[in-house]
């Protein structure tokens, strides 16, 4: 499997491709979806799946302008449907202007048997940034994708209304656990290690 990682739009959210040979999984769509779509026909891959790590709209944006071109869903977790219910508003208030979203038109709150199997997909549920906030395990790989629970130096914001500050701990305390060479791939930044965030993770869990 190759992994490919795009900085996207005005917050840099990552964007992560996992390619297959010439299928690819999207986890977290972010912004900018022309260039995605141009990714994609330049790179002559089908596009299988989406999938959120969360529901806040700089990692989502896109994906409605996708679906025009594929009729693929996203898959995200039911407890962050009300963030995309006012992804609109939110994106307005956080940029400072109101960017023109095409509304997706395929929300799955159940992520596919196939993307799970074919990928080799385990799903950790990491609430606390958002309710709905998941990591995507692959352990054959060792590698996971942590959206915003999770970064190189740092952890995910916990004082919106809807953060929950004690499932962030234990969500820092389930990732933790993982293999130390596990490779952490997260919402925004640069990739790191659990070995090298476990210093991170223990002060910040102290903090909190």
């Amino acid at each position: 499997m190759t992994i490919v990682k795009f900085s996207l739009g005005e917050l840099l959210a990552n964007c992560y491709f996992l390619i297959e040979d010439n299928e690819c999984l999207i986890i977290d769509p972010a912004d900018e979806a022309s260039f995605i779509l141009e990714e994609l026909q330049r790179r002559r891959l089908k596009l299988v799946g989406m999938l959120a790590t969360h529901g806040h709209f700089d990692h989502i944006m896109a994906t409605g302008e996708i679906q025009l071109s594929f009729n693929i869903p996203l898959f995200i977790n039911k407890k962050d449907q009300f963030l995309i219910d006012r992804l609109s508003e939110t994106a307005e208030y956080f940029l400072g202007f109101k960017p023109d979203i095409v509304k997706q038109s395929n929300l799955k709150l159940e992520i596919s048997n196939y993307l799970i199997t074919n990928y080799g997909l385990q799903i950790l549920e990491t609430p606390g940034h958002t309710p709905g906030s998941r990591s995507f395990y692959l352990e054959k790989e060792k590698v996971i994708f942590t959206g915003d629970t999770l970064f190189k130096e740092a952890i995910g914001r916990y004082d919106f209304s809807y953060c929950n500050k004690k499932d962030l701990k234990n969500s820092l305390i389930k990732l933790g656990k993982l293999p130390k060479d596990t490779v952490v791939y997260s919402g925004h930044g640069e990739e790191t290690t659990i070995r090298d965030e476990q210093t991170n993770i223990l002060h910040s869990i102290n903090r909190m």
